[in-house]
């Protein structure tokens, strides 16, 4: 067997399928290194009894359609994947409890979003309307800063884009109160932050905001044979393209040459040797597989500098009826015990915020005949967990939870769940920690907050981390949470490491 490449790529997650896809199409000895026997990370699948299981996968948003398609889209249909894309146009039901709460459904199509409101918040539709106004502004000068790779004429971006300039660096709640947007309907377009893992008081505006206005026009996308179908036809173009993929191939050690570059890794015992090697695992994971002489000292303290960002609990139930028989009508339901997002994300463990999706509402068939599923999330952090975890204690620890929620839901809806319980599977940081060996079981890589936001992590992501032949994508790279940027930074990091290879060609 061979042990040269031109690229290798580490992990087989959204990004370093797309990563590995870019390079092998592009003519690249590639190989993928995945340490599990299937490729994917969260976009995979898993079987209880008779139910095929969606992992991690909600609702992607930045994917459009074939007659107007967004980044996502673009990116499969370039690289000759094809995906069955199935489209949910409502946005979500949001149920605050208790006293001063609501229950309110949004949907898709900025006018109609904005008569959404209108009817939720009476009078808010004007400044809600400017918020979209303010988002296409802000898309336009983000198109110029690409055109102009990254370096823009600033007398340009003062005079025709000072809209973004003056948005850019504050946070969702300062651009929407300077917008005039009331309280109440600021607390429920802020409901998504539950996507993103940071609360909209600290979240970077241009962030929220474009998975907002994705969402908003065109309506969230489901692959038809969900995430796994993603997964899966990534691996095919790497496979039709020459590259190969290697499973059950775990990575232990990351290999330096005298000059300081990485010059390949070792897995399963075996050196293997690239010009260029792509990480899809997380800077802490690769450092600590590393010699530590070799990393520079900027790298390691930017690493250590970073919080890991969010994990959830996932609470997985195949249901013995159909979601029509049970009275669901709605895919995403936001539940939350507070209006706001900062009590909401400091109640997390608490009573903050859970979402509940019946996959059966976009792909009726994506469960047997007479059944449905439901999935339950609760975003928390690794460090929520009890510190006292042992077998019969976490064991407990996964029933509460799931019998917390189901028995919440059921108080809240009227929807009766548990008599209809046919299977039930639990997931916890603990769980997202051993199959995806991130630290904490966070699902995000590094939180995107402060210093370490989104606008500074793209306009400084060529600078982040500096070892030759060494690049990173994923989750806790410069693009940071969710499926629609993993596949960004995969093609962005992909494309320059073949622009590279045929430089130097």
């Amino acid at each position: 067997m061979e042990n040269r490449f031109d690229v290798i790529v580490v992990g087989a997650g959204n990004a370093g399928l797309v990563a590995a896809a870019t390079t092998a199409k592009n003519g690249l000895n590639t190989l993928l290194l995945e340490k599990h026997n299937l490729p994917g990370g969260c976009a995979t699948s898993f079987c209880r009894g008779r139910f095929e299981f969606e992992p991690s996968l909600h609702e992607l948003a930045s994917v459009g359609t074939a007659e107007h398609p967004d980044t996502v889209y673009k990116i499969f249909d370039g690289l000759g994947a094809k995906i069955d894309w199935r489209y949910e146009h409502n946005m979500f039901r949001a149920i605050v409890k208790g006293e001063g709460g609501y229950d309110v459904t949004l949907k898709s199509g900025v006018e109609t979003f904005c008569d959404s409101m209108e009817q939720a918040v009476p009078g808010c539709r004007d400044s809600v309307h400017a918020l979209f106004d303010l988002v296409q502004k802000c898309n336009d000068a983000l198109a110029y800063i690409t055109k102009m790779k990254g370096k823009p004429n600033g007398l340009t971006m003062m005079l025709k884009h000072g809209d973004f300039m003056r948005a850019a660096s504050h946070s969702v709640e300062d651009v929407m109160k300077a917008l005039g947007i009331p309280e109440k309907a600021r607390d429920i377009i802020c409901t998504y932050w539950g996507y993103l893992g940071v609360p909209t008081d600290e979240l970077n505006a241009m962030h929220f905001l474009n998975m907002l206005n994705t969402y908003v026009v065109d309506g969230a996308a489901m692959p038809y044979k969900r995430s796994h179908e993603l997964s899966l036809s990534l691996a095919k173009v790497i496979l039709d393209s020459g590259g190969q993929v290697w499973y059950n191939s775990e990575v232990t050690k990351f290999l330096y040459d005298d000059a300081g570059a990485v010059c390949g890794v070792v897995a399963n015992g075996r050196e293997l040797y690239a010009n260029e090697v792509i990480s899809n695992v997380i800077p802490h994971n690769v450092f600590n597989m590393s010699d530590q002489k070799k990393i520079p000292e900027t790298d390691l303290k930017l690493a250590n500098a970073r919080e890991f960002g969010i994990s959830v609990a996932t609470v997985y139930l195949g249901m013995d009826c159909t979601m029509e028989e049970l009275g669901i009508d709605d895919y995403t339901v936001f539940v939350m015990g507070d209006a706001n997002p900062r009590k909401q994300y400091e109640n997390r463990d608490k009573d903050g915020i859970y979402i509940v999706n019946c996959l059966n509402k976009v792909i009726p068939d994506s469960s047997p005949e007479g059944t449905c599923t439901l999935f339950f999330t609760i975003p928390i952090f690794g460090s929520d967990l009890p510190d006292d975890l042992k077998p019969e204690g976490y064991k407990k620890y996964k029933n509460e939870i799931a019998y917390k929620y189901i028995d919440d839901y059921e108080k809240l809806t009227g929807i009766s769940i548990r008599p209809h319980i046919e299977e039930i599977s639990v997931a916890t940081p603990v769980t997202f920690a051993r199959y995806l060996g991130t630290p904490e079981g966070t699902i995000y890589g590094y939180m995107l907050s402060g210093w370490d936001n989104l606008l500074s992590r793209i306009s400084c992501e060529k600078d982040e981390y500096t070892i030759p032949g060494l690049s990173f994508c994923g989750g806790h790279a410069f693009r940071g949470d969710g499926y629609s940027s993993a596949y960004v930074t995969g093609d962005t990091v992909g494309k320059r490491v073949v622009k590279r290879a045929k430089g130097a060609k």
